[in-house]
């Protein structure tokens, strides 16, 4: 398999003079932002920029971030993208572990910045998302294979930063496999992105899949506030949003607040946490278009699975995994079920599947074996269909029963006067773990904790109802709406 900046190039440069990307009002085509790489890629060697090198970005979306991008892939280098809102502390220690050659900062990281220069590596900042920054200097650092494409760090459930490096032909086998599975994605279409260029998703399904495969891209550096988001997605005419169900909510919200709507829209892609089965009618009432459900993880470049259109869609679950992959459910004893349906541990193997993690053997040992790779998701397959039951290490074990947070969630959520709920499992001296419920209620709303308990027995086994019930002003979210049940864990 190629490399992305070949492949790239070789598209924009048989349409120089198409749209390409939407950036703060206005149009590139093809032939300005190539010129844009060049000049990028050229700012980079002047810097000293060497094949195997690794250069950090901290930034918003923006062409920037994807220039530079191609700027390293051009030089033989890899990029990684990282996220600004981590803290200093995790931040450096993330830095330290991918070793990058200099690090590209956003405006107004004077701590981070300060912390950087004082440990040797070179920084710099750009005063415009849409300009290259006139120089930049870098430090010699350990060499990598060429083959390596971007590095993401990430927290999994265990907060401990781990670093994934994905390869070109890992980013292109994902590309590839999410444009032949979504079969309305066509070659012209426009697609959002606003997903954190940080996370798999947004990097890969929102910035490189237009790119590899003539489509038009909305950037958006980011969504907040919404009623401006949507704005911007009429303005670009938007016919595709790539989206984590948050998003989607607070967009159906600022379309029912006068927002204006995309004119066109053919798909709402979600994925990144469950999508609520209860919003898909208000939604295809807002927009006149559904949401299609996918799945995916960082190690895997990252989409593992999607439904394939509307009519083929399964409501409630992520749709069949991709071609390409070989997959296997394992029980939590090890034992490999090789009936293909029922329950059990995810894994999967195949071209959009890493190799292991960067620099650390000890953490790959634990995820990786003969080229197999552990989900850590305990799923339900289904008629060719995967359901998310929840991560392994997020199911609460009362007796021998085993209870899914999300199970729960759901009926919670389906509560009128329940924003968002969020189940953790807690010690118990009989049980081993019971429940807990972590409650945020709508604007203006009152319940008890004996009523919302009460509206649970209503659906679920008793095993499964929250003992005790905990109101927050506002839950632990990642950057991409998920929910930290970690965060929670910590605090019970």
């Amino acid at each position: 398999m190629g490399r992305l900046e070949q492949t790239i190039g070789a598209v924009l440069k048989k349409h120089p003079n198409e749209r390409c990307l939407w950036w703060e009002g206005r149009w590139w085509t093809s032939d300005d932002f190539l010129a844009f790489v060049e000049t990028a890629t050229e700012t980079l060697r002047a810097g000293g920029f060497r094949e195997g090198q690794r250069i950090a970005v901290l930034l918003p979306n923006s062409p920037l971030v994807l220039a530079l991008s191609l700027a390293a892939w051009n030089l033989g280098g890899a990029i990684a993208p990282l996220n600004a809102k981590a803290g200093t502390i995790s931040l450096t220690r993330t830095i330290d572990l991918i070793e990058p050659c200099a690090v590209v900062l956003a405006q107004g990281l004077d701590e981070l910045q300060s912390a950087l220069e004082e440990k040797g590596i070179p920084t710099a900042v750009p005063t415009s998302l849409s300009e290259v920054f006139p120089k930049i200097s870098t430090r010699p650092t350990a060499s990598e294979d060429r083959s390596m494409a971007v590095i993401f760090a990430t927290s999994g459930t265990t907060g401990l930063p781990k670093a994934v490096p994905l390869s070109h032909g890992n980013l292109l086998d994902n590309v590839d496999r999410m444009f032949e599975a979504l079969t309305l994605l066509q070659e012209g279409d426009r697609l959002l992105n606003v997903l954190p260029n940080f996370h798999s998703f947004g990097y890969t399904v929102s910035g490189m899949l237009p790119l590899v495969k003539n489509m038009k891209q909305v950037i958006l550096a980011s969504f907040l506030p919404p009623m401006e988001a949507m704005r911007t997605i009429h303005d670009g005419e938007v016919n595709v949003i790539i989206a984590v169900p948050a998003m989607v909510y607070f967009m159906t919200v600022a379309a029912q607040k006068g927002a204006p709507k995309p004119v066109d829209l053919k798909m709402i892609v979600a994925g990144g946490d469950r999508y609520s089965v209860q919003l898909e009618e208000k939604v295809m009432a807002t927009f006149g278009a559904g949401v299609i459900e996918g799945y995916g993880l960082t190690e895997c470049s990252p989409v593992v699975a999607v439904n394939r259109n509307f009519e083929m869609r399964r409501l409630g679950t992520v749709g069949p995994i991709l071609e390409g992959y070989d997959w296997k459910l394992m029980s939590r004893d090890g034992e490999e079920d090789h009936t293909k349906e029922g329950e059990g541990v995810l894994w999967v193997k195949g071209p959009s599947v890493t190799s292991g993690y960067f620099r650390d053997p000890e953490k790959t040992a634990e995820r990786f074996k003969d080229g197999w790779f552990d989900t850590g998701d305990y799923v339900r397959m289904e008629d060719g269909c995967v359901h998310i039951l929840d991560r392994v290490t997020d199911i609460i074990i009362v007796g021998v029963f085993n209870v899914y947070p999300q199970e729960v969630e759901a009926i919670l959520n389906a509560h009128p006067a329940v924003q968002q709920a969020a189940v953790i499992g807690i010690p118990h001296p009989v049980n081993g773990e019971v429940p807990k419920a972590f409650v945020q209620l709508k604007e203006g709303q009152q319940i008890t904790s004996q009523e919302l308990i009460k509206f649970c027995k209503q659906s679920l086994a008793h095993f499964k109802v929250p003992r005790t019930m905990e109101f927050v002003g506002e839950l632990p979210l990642s950057p991409t709406g998920k929910i930290l049940r970690r965060v929670l864990r910590e605090r019970k």
